[in-house]
């Protein structure tokens, strides 16, 4: 029996480790869309049974996986921002923390506490039990955060109506939507103030002993996908000229993803064929049922990574952890091994294993370690932490960012 394989401590998941123990060097047709060297390195070496595997490389972005570490401290700032708001007279006791948050995170907002002072003010003293509160410039920006979350609205309104339309049943789970709720951006307590709102779009009901989030009226203006948006606005269905796939796998036609290769990757001719071919092949739409499509169809294979892309643009950050992603398997019968669609198309999906949780990002919404469009919620939280020092976000970008976004997203009134 050889030995097992031997693996790099990048590579993003036990599940991943796992399939690529099995399936890597499988020649499967129905598994593999595109040759698996262009996701690995190989690399072989002589023994006295033969020629056999003994590295696989995963391919990591380094950008993205520094925009998972640039996001801890501004978690932590608004953590404790929030926590400060959500008492009755905007302050919050030091003991208090520990009942809040737990021991070990208690010393991680109390650093941040003496770290930035121009946020956090600790008052008290003598026979008064200290207490942090936001500073007076502090609260002033803090009370742009109205504003922001009303700007907010239409967009949630929107992308959680998308969200019902692409599922099978037009019905969600309503445990799965709030186990998702902080990456779309909904309010902590959207099923009172949100849900009821729009008695025309949504309603609660019990299925099979479950609670769903139900869609009330289908829209086929919002059908719509980010993809489709983008190619509109940047004029490519209008093109009719032909035109040859880029070097780097790009191709302007309607049904072309944008695809960023891993740094380094050089595309020989037979590959850039065999992607031109995938980049013209048609496909359905996210928006239409699953049930119609035969899962084993190259077509329908191409539709689940429009759906996995377009599950990515409804988010605010256009990530998710593979747990969130992994949760709609049934909703919008994603295939049974979701880690090997995400490797296929790794110019369209990137893995990382860095923070607490693994996650998923759509690459093309971000350049280097930065997102592009940003939400109205996204551009405050920015101006609310670069009150601690960290590089301000300059106007002229922030009203590109959210005019993109806007762009995008409001182009159908509620």
């Amino acid at each position: 029996m050889s030995k097992p394989l031997q693996y790099r401590k990048s590579l993003v998941s036990y599940d991943l480790i796992q399939f690529l123990k099995k399936s890597m060097f499988k020649e499967s047709e129905n598994l593999l869309l595109f040759p698996v060297r262009c996701t690995f390195v190989q690399v072989r070496h002589k023994s006295g049974g033969g020629f056999r595997p003994k590295k696989k490389v995963y391919h990591r972005v380094h950008e993205l996986d520094k925009a998972i570490d640039l996001k801890k401290k501004p978690a932590l700032i608004l953590q404790l921002k929030s926590m400060i708001q959500a008492q009755k007279h905007g302050r919050i006791l030091l003991r208090d923390l520990e009942k809040h948050v737990g021991f070990v995170q208690k010393w991680n907002l109390m650093a941040a506490i003496e770290k930035y002072p121009s946020i956090f003010h600790v008052g008290g003293g003598n026979r008064e039990p200290p207490s942090v509160m936001l500073t007076e410039k502090a609260q002033k920006i803090a009370d742009e955060e109205g504003e922001a979350i009303e700007s907010m609205e239409p967009i949630l309104v929107n992308n959680l109506r998308k969200l019902l339309m692409m599922s099978v049943d037009c019905r969600v789970p309503l445990e799965k939507v709030e186990f998702i709720q902080s990456a779309m951006g909904l309010p902590h307590d959207f099923k009172s103030s949100l849900i009821p709102k729009y008695p025309d779009f949504f309603s609660l009901k019990v299925v099979n002993g479950r609670v769903h989030l139900v869609l009330e009226n289908w829209d086929s203006s919002l059908a719509i996908t980010a993809r489709e948006d983008r190619l509109a606005r940047e004029g490519v269905l209008e093109n009719r000229h032909k035109v040859r796939i880029t070097k780097d796998g790009n191709f302007l036609g309607p049904n072309a993803f944008k695809v960023s290769f891993p740094p380094g990757f050089r595309p020989n001719a037979s590959y850039l064929e065999e992607f031109e071919k995938w980049q013209k092949m048609e496909f359905p739409s996210p928006y239409l049922n699953a049930r119609r499509f035969d899962s084993a169809d190259p077509k329908a294979r191409k539709r689940v990574v429009a759906v996995l892309h377009e599950l990515l643009s409804l988010t605010m950050e256009k990530r998710v952890t593979c747990a969130q992603l992994d949760a709609f398997h049934s909703e919008y019968l994603l295939p049974s091994r979701l880690i090997l669609c995400l490797i296929k198309h790794q110019g369209i999906f990137y893995i990382t294993n860095k923070g607490a949780r693994g996650t998923v990002f759509l690459k093309e919404a971000y350049d280097g370690s930065n997102l592009i469009e940003k939400c109205p919620l996204l551009l405050f939280q920015e101006r609310f932490v670069s009150l601690c020092g960290r590089r301000e976000v300059s106007v002229c970008s922030e009203m590109q960012s959210s005019s993109g976004y806007v762009t995008s997203n409001q182009r159908h009134k509620i």
